[in-house]
């Protein structure tokens, strides 16, 4: 399978890198992001695009070359809200994410494409959390697109593995403080944590033999690691 992922340089994007790279079912993967990951490998190729947040300064339709013939999209990319208006959430989270996916599948109506949302997402756009209304927001225009199919992942807690570390400070800070304690959680609430490399591997699974639903909240995502 030939794959492009946005989003290889955070936390679960790195994750997700590694798995791809590992998978003899993966043959190539396409990293496209604001800067490069740093990884070298055959099967790997990057594709920086340091303004691909900002609103209309991307023509996607100039990459037409560079973005076909893939069978896989794992959208890993996202920003905090932290300090961020409804708008600007907006433009970066709904905005871009969709402004990728309508090109891909004019490109490549037979992909699979797997965005990575996040557990308390709302699917009714109507809550008074405002990332989860626009994470929701996004979730329902991505499944009206006509992928060969379209998995939403909604995981918890995310122990990162392999040096895999996040680009949010407070996410890293999170992270050093907890690290001895997230093995323990990892085996007592298997159905609310998740590593990295289980969920590259669940969305490696995925598109090789399909998924039991649409949203996959963390227990989900877990039925279809091996």
């Amino acid at each position: 399978m030939r794959v492009i992922l946005f989003g290889a340089t955070g936390m679960v994007g790195q994750g997700v890198v590694r798995e791809c790279l590992h998978d003899p079912r993966v043959t190539q993967v396409l990293a496209v992001g604001r800067t490069a990951t740093g990884v070298t490998h055959p099967k790997l190729s990057e594709l920086t695009l340091p303004a691909m947040a900002d609103p209309g300064m991307t023509d996607w339709e100039t990459l037409d070359g560079l973005l076909a013939g893939y069978d896989a999209c794992f959208f890993c990319l996202g920003v905090s809200s932290a300090g961020m208006t409804e708008d600007a959430y907006t433009r970066v989270t709904h905005g871009l994410t969709l402004d990728v996916a309508r090109t891909l599948v004019r490109l490549n109506p037979g992909m699979t494409f797997i965005y990575v949302s996040g557990s308390g997402t709302d699917g009714t756009e109507r809550g008074r959390t405002m990332w989860a209304r626009v994470k929701g927001r996004t979730e329902n225009d991505l499944r009206r697109l006509p992928f060969k199919a379209v998995y939403l992942f909604r995981p918890g807690l995310i122990p990162p593995l392999h040096g895999a570390r996040s680009k949010t400070r407070a996410y890293r800070l999170f992270y050093s403080l907890t690290a001895p304690l997230l093995p323990l959680a990892h085996r007592l609430f298997p159905h609310q944590v998740l590593t990295t490399v289980e969920i590259g591997q669940a969305m490696l699974n995925a598109v090789e033999r399909g998924a039991p639903k649409a949203v996959l909240e963390t227990a989900d995502i877990r039925r279809v690691v091996p």
